[in-house]
């Protein structure tokens, strides 16, 4: 049983627990990678490009202890090749975080068959093929008290209707948050929660364009007046990685200074 009175180092310490970070070579899966880290998980990361990996695991080494893993997510059979070298040297996984993702931004009348196949398959099937192939790692890991924990980045662009032509991306972040749900409810009873936090503006690779244009307008957008940091997006996953979260699943948590709840 866990203590009721935990203390505040306690409610946020995860030493000793193990996290796979999709995409966590840059942007916002970086930031989530570094801080469970410092929070004191042992993490693997992954990417499509294994020079990336190779820099991020340089950098990331820094904070902890992290191996980072070439794999393109968007196969099936890739999932389950890198789920296989997770579990390789232990059969527990505490954390997952499905944070890699693709964007594509066309007009409407030319908006390709390939925008939806590319972005589907890496924002939505992904996610669901890695849950599937990691599920009985997840329920090893996971104690009533200490569930394990899978944690989705959607998007702010699948809570309200995002100004730019990204069709294919805001739905499937959408069925990504909605794919939560699910996954919550039925997965709650095997000790595993399942949340999504729903990113507005951090830089990033996808967003470093559009924010060198109009950064200073999408700041003033919200109503904090600014746009997200590292440690905004490393503190709430940390957040639902932790004791202090252990009660919460089946939430799409908005990080986006308030853009989309109050537009």
């Amino acid at each position: 049983m866990v203590n009721p009175f935990t203390t505040h180092a306690e409610l946020f310490d995860l030493s000793g627990k193990r996290a796979l970070v999709t995409g966590g070579t840059r942007g916002i899966g970086m930031m989530i990678t570094r801080g469970l880290l410092q929070a004191g998980v042992r993490v693997v990361i992954s990417s499509r490009d294994a020079e990336a990996c190779a820099r991020a695991q340089e950098q990331l080494s820094t904070f902890g202890e992290v191996r980072a893993v070439p794999a393109d997510l968007s196969r099936h059979d890739e999932c389950r090749r890198l789920s296989g070298l997770v579990t390789a040297d232990s059969e527990r996984l505490d954390i997952l975080v499905n944070n890699a993702g693709a964007v594509w931004d066309e007009p409407l009348e030319t908006f390709p068959d390939a925008a939806w196949d590319t972005v589907v398959d890496l924002n939505l099937k992904s996610p669901f093929w890695l849950v599937q192939e990691l599920l009985p790692a997840l329920r090893r890991a996971g104690t009533a008290d200490d569930p394990a924990r899978v944690i989705n980045i959607g998007s702010i662009a699948a809570i309200h209707i995002p100004q730019r032509p990204n069709y294919s991306y805001s739905s499937s972040k959408a069925a990504l948050h909605q794919l939560t749900r699910v996954l919550a409810k039925e997965l709650g009873p095997q000790h595993v929660t399942v949340n999504a936090v729903a990113p507005g503006p951090f830089r990033s690779t996808m967003t470093a364009e559009i924010l060198d244009r109009v950064g200073e307008k999408v700041a003033a957008s919200a109503p904090l007046r600014r746009i997200g940091r590292d440690d905004d997006m490393a503190g709430v996953v940390v957040f639902l990685a932790s004791r202090a979260g252990a009660y919460l699943t089946g939430a799409v948590i908005p990080v986006d200074g308030g853009i989309a709840t109050t537009a």
